[in-house]
C-alpha cells in the first residue's frame, strides 16, 4: 500500500484547480470608475468612436447662451470706471430739484406780490364810467417777473455748476450718487474754463435751442468709448464713478 500524496486532493472534495490571482482594483481605489471598457466589451460597432472611459466632469455651465461673455466695464483714459446713463441722470435730477426748490423759495414772495398788485387792475370797478382793464401793464409785469426768474436761474446755475463744481468735480447731486467730472486727458486738472464750457453748452444752449437739452443728455447712450455728452465733448471731460 503506497503513501498518500500530500498534494493530492482530499477524498470526497472536488479539485479547486489552479490558484487564481486577485482581481485588479480599478485606478483611484475602490469605487472609482474603471479606466477601460467593462469586461466582455467587444468594442463599438463599425462607425462609432472608440470607448474612452466615463465622461469627464466639468464645473457649472456659464450664465447666458453658449459663447456669451459679459461686456467689459467702460473705462476712462486713465483706467477708472465711467458713470452710466442712469447714474448721471439721477445726479442731474437731484441737482435740478435742489435749484428749483431754492428758486421757488426766493421767488414765491415776488409772485405773491405780483398777483395781489395786478388783481385790482383786472377787477372792474363800480363807477359811472366803465374802465377797461390794463392788460398791457399786467402783461409787462408778468414778463419782467419771468425774465427776472430766468436771469436768477442762469446766475444760480453758473455758481452751482462752475464755481462750486470745478474745485472738486462734484455737485451735491454727484456727491450723493458718487460720480465726479474729470478731464479726459490723464493727469490733467479740472479748470474753471472746462466747467464754464459745460455750463454754456448744457444750460445756455438748452434755453436757446429747442430740444437741445434732450439731444445733449442722450448723446452719451451711443457715444463710444467714453460715453460723453455734447457738453463733455466741448469741455474735454468725462464722468467717472467714485469708490464709496
Amino acid at each position: 500500500m503506497t503513501e498518500a500524496n500530500d498534494d493530492a486532493p482530499a477524498a470526497g472534495r472536488p479539485d479547486p484547480g489552479p490558484a487564481r490571482a486577485p482581481a485588479p482594483q480599478p485606478a483611484g481605489g475602490p469605487g472609482a470608475p474603471p479606466a477601460g471598457p467593462p469586461p466582455g466589451y467587444a468594442g463599438p460597432p463599425p462607425g462609432y468612436p472608440p470607448y474612452d472611459g466615463p465622461p469627464q466632469q466639468y464645473g457649472p455651465p456659464p450664465y447666458g447662451p453658449p459663447g456669451w461673455r459679459p461686456q467689459p466695464v467702460p473705462l476712462s483714459p486713465d483706467g477708472r470706471p465711467l458713470a452710466d446713463f442712469g447714474t448721471r441722470l439721477l445726479a442731474y435730477l437731484i441737482d435740478g430739484a435742489l435749484l428749483t426748490a431754492v428758486a421757488m423759495v426766493l421767488f414765491a414772495p415776488v409772485f405773491i406780490w405780483l398777483f395781489t398788485s395786478v388783481l385790482p387792475e383786472m377787477t372792474p370797478q363800480e363807477t359811472f364810467a366803465p374802465e377797461t382793464p390794463d392788460f398791457g401793464g399786467v402783461f409787462v409785469k408778468f414778463l419782467l417777473a419771468e425774465l427776472g426768474l430766468v436771469l436768477f436761474l442762469l446766475v444760480a446755475y453758473y455758481v452751482y455748476y462752475v464755481e462750486m463744481m470745478f474745485r472738486t468735480g462734484q455737485t451735491l447731486g454727484k456727491k450723493l450718487i458718487k460720480v465726479r467730472v474729470i478731464p479726459i486727458a490723464p493727469g490733467a486738472t479740472l479748470t474753471r474754463s472746462m466747467a464754464a464750457k459745460r455750463y454754456l453748452i448744457e444750460f445756455v444752449g438748452g434755453m436757446v435751442v429747442p430740444f437741445f437739452t434732450y439731444v445733449d443728455g442722450l448723446w452719451q447712450l451711443w457715444d463710444k468709448p467714453y460715453q460723453q455728452t455734447l457738453h463733455d465733448k466741448v469741455a474735454g471731460t468725462v464722468v467717472i464713478k467714485v469708490a464709496p
